[in-house]
């Protein structure tokens, strides 16, 4: 394929939850309708013989400007939503992002990584987008996005799935955590026991060290779900090491049924040690 082509194509990988299959290839069919009507370009879903409940979204753009009317369309927003309340939605290819955009998130990221260690907040502090702006572009529309409506990420939701996947062989106390980073993505972790019970490590640092692993080095908040009536907070080590990373992040506690209450980190770890100590 030409590589004027690639510039112009685009790959997702849907994984649909069990029994939404039928749901996911409506949303499908409309979305391709719309972009054949509308001239945005043409889209087709390839099936994964190995996973029955994996798909592979394939859009040929007519070009970077279609591809953004596109994402800012009403009707496909919609359909978004649709798709994100039934599949886990990874973009595997994105041919259409502009060079200026790629900067200009680089950019940003640069600003805050100089504070990263010093407790900025980065949920609040303005950096270049108008108050009440900076959840609502399709910007964040992307790698591990779960969201109940467009523009938001269900983090609580992100949590309770990842929570499923706990190896807690020992307490049984199974922990899930979503950790949303600067751009967007939501990264997941669970508690792993060990029967060194030393070398058992919480769903807050999987997270957060998943995070740093794969280079992400800005956060804005974290969900952390667990089976108990009362909110179960991050215990002093994972505080310490959230702090170290990501800075006061909004801390949020859910159990399986419904959120259980928003925290600011300075005020779960108000005198903590960092580097301005050093």
């Amino acid at each position: 394929m030409p590589s004027s082509d690639n510039r112009r194509l685009s790959v997702t990988r849907v994984d649909v939850s069990k029994g939404h299959e039928a749901e996911f290839h409506a949303i499908a069919t409309q979305f391709a309708a719309i972009l054949l009507k509308k001239e945005y370009g043409r889209s087709v879903v390839v099936a994964d013989e190995a996973e029955p409940s994996r798909f592979y979204s394939v859009h040929h753009w007519n070009g970077v400007a279609s591809a953004e009317l596109c994402h800012g369309d009403p009707e496909v927003q919609a359909l978004t939503a649709r798709l994100y309340q039934i599949a886990r939605v990874t973009y595997v290819v994105n041919g259409v992002r502009r060079p200026e955009m790629m900067k200009l998130l680089e950019d940003r990221r640069a600003r805050v990584e100089a504070d990263r260690r010093t407790g900025f907040d980065r949920r609040r502090k303005n950096i270049g987008r108008t108050e009440g702006d900076r959840r609502k572009s399709d910007r964040r529309l992307g790698p591990r996005r779960l969201r109940d409506r467009p523009g938001e990420v269900d983090l609580i939701a992100a949590a309770r799935r990842a929570r499923e996947h706990a190896d807690a062989a020992f307490s049984h106390f199974k922990v899930g955590a979503a950790l949303e980073t600067a751009d967007g993505e939501v990264i997941t972790g669970c508690n792993i026991e060990n029967a060194t019970y030393g070398l058992t490590i919480c769903a807050e640092r999987v997270a957060m060290f998943k995070a740093i692993s794969e280079g992400h080095r800005a956060f804005l908040r974290i969900a952390i779900v667990a089976d108990t009536e009362a909110p179960t907070p991050p215990c002093g080590a994972c505080r310490q090491i959230l702090w170290e990373f990501g800075g006061d992040l909004e801390i949020l506690l859910a159990n399986l049924q419904a959120p259980k209450g928003s925290y600011r980190l300075k005020d779960l770890l108000p005198l903590p040690f960092d580097a301005r100590l050093l």
